[in-house]
């Protein structure tokens, strides 16, 4: 399902610009999520998680904090305190629009900000803090050597990842004065704590101060090997799988059933990207991508990469399927596939003879105690399989509008 992007107010009545991430179906549950201190919602950390949620049922908002990214207001204005309100009001939206989050994930000081906003939003039953400080302070580690002029002067504009910044003396005094102890002390919910122990902007001493503050039941993963801003998409992916899977433990995760028995396949936009699209197969959910090299972002295979795919699973089944019929000595079969386009003129067999035609390439390896002839005769079967004998005969396709809804 495409990505739905909208605005909702704030307390200060300033448009905050959002994203809901919805999987294809009836969502098992809603999650709000808070990046990192002068990121944005599209940072590719939050982004990444999103997309590892939606392919488990789980429904992701994030969004920029006042005066970040697409959202009004100005960041000198703002402070940790209106982070807090700002996840406040995004809860709130959810619960009016959608339904009320039940996971709040932070990442870095946005992991501080889901603890302090926890307790004002009831209806969640989880919270997850990704290198998050116990001090909300530590942040002011990052431009410390202006922190006495902004406190002689009351502003000062510092750059940070290369962009400037206006910090306010407001922001230092509300950061000082933030007890998380006390947030975590009335917590009351199910806490993930996933840190890297590698970590050089949040030292992993937080994660142990958090979890210790922490009442039961509380979690904690650790995310070895990964930088602070998580940035290999496969920490990303990892972060994902573990919120969605410890999650299921506290909350009633039962989708509700679409409304329509679905038939075949369904495809369509996901809102990511120039290509990416979501598929839908019974059961079963992927993305469909193309290369970054042709404007995609890689994010699934490309549509021949799933025909060739289709085809080497079907082409394997089939041997398998004869090979224990006859009980062949067949140890393990796998299948290369590649395609490509070639000049009519160089293909010997094909009857058409001018422009361009598909090939494809298939190299089946026969694992096994085989006979020449029995070889022969697996890959004779190969050319059985129902997929090869679709994609070689003829194909009637038939093409009509849907009505949307």
């Amino acid at each position: 399902m495409p990505a739905e992007r909208f605005e909702f107010p704030n307390a200060r009545g300033e448009k905050l610009s959002a994203l809901l991430d919805r999987p294809t179906g009836q969502p098992v549950a809603f999650a709000l999520f808070a990046h990192c201190f002068t990121c944005g919602k599209d940072i590719l950390a939050a982004k990444r998680i999103a997309e590892g949620l939606t392919e488990r049922g789980i429904a992701v908002l994030r969004f920029d904090f006042t005066g970040l990214g697409a959202s009004g207001g100005e960041f000198a204005n703002t402070t940790f305190s209106s982070n807090v309100a700002d996840l406040v009001a995004a809860a709130s939206h959810l619960r009016r629009k959608y339904q009320a989050p039940a996971i709040l994930i932070g990442h870095s000081l946005g992991g501080a900000a889901v603890l302090a906003a926890a307790v004002d939003i009831p209806e969640a039953r989880a919270v997850a803090t990704i290198g998050a400080p116990i001090d909300p302070s530590h942040v002011t580690g990052l431009f410390k050597e202006h922190v006495e002029t902004i406190q002689q002067q009351g502003e000062v504009e510092v750059a940070l990842a290369g962009r400037p910044f206006r910090i306010r003396k407001e922001f230092l005094d509300d950061v000082a004065e933030q007890k998380l102890e006390a947030c975590l002390a009335r917590l009351r919910k199910a806490l993930l704590v996933l840190h890297s122990p590698t970590d050089d902007i949040v030292g992993i001493e937080n994660a142990s101060a958090i979890f210790l503050a922490a009442k039961h039941p509380k979690s904690f993963v650790s995310l070895a090997g990964a930088d602070h801003l998580l940035s290999r998409r496969s920490d990303a992916v990892y972060v994902a799988e573990v919120i969605a899977a410890w999650s299921e433990r506290y909350l009633d995760m039962v989708p509700e059933p679409d409304q329509m028995p679905l038939d075949g396949v369904l495809v369509g936009e996901t809102g990511n990207g120039k290509f990416e699209q979501s598929i839908v197969a019974g059961k079963h959910r992927y993305l469909a991508d193309e290369p970054v090299s042709v404007g995609g972002t890689g994010n699934g295979p490309s549509p021949y990469e799933y025909l060739l795919a289709g085809l080497g699973a079907c082409t394997s089944m089939t041997i398998r399927l004869y090979a224990d019929l006859k009980k062949i000595p067949l140890r393990h079969v796998s299948v290369r596939l590649k395609h490509d386009k070639i000049h009519a003129a160089d293909c010997e067999h094909c009857e058409t003879k001018e422009g361009k035609i598909d090939r494809i390439d298939r190299e089946i390896t026969l694992d096994g105690d085989l006979t020449s002839e029995q070889r022969a005769k697996l890959l004779e079967i190969a050319d059985k399989c129902p997929v090869h004998r679709t994609l070689h005969g003829e194909i009637d396709t038939r093409t009509r509008e849907r009505a949307a809804g």
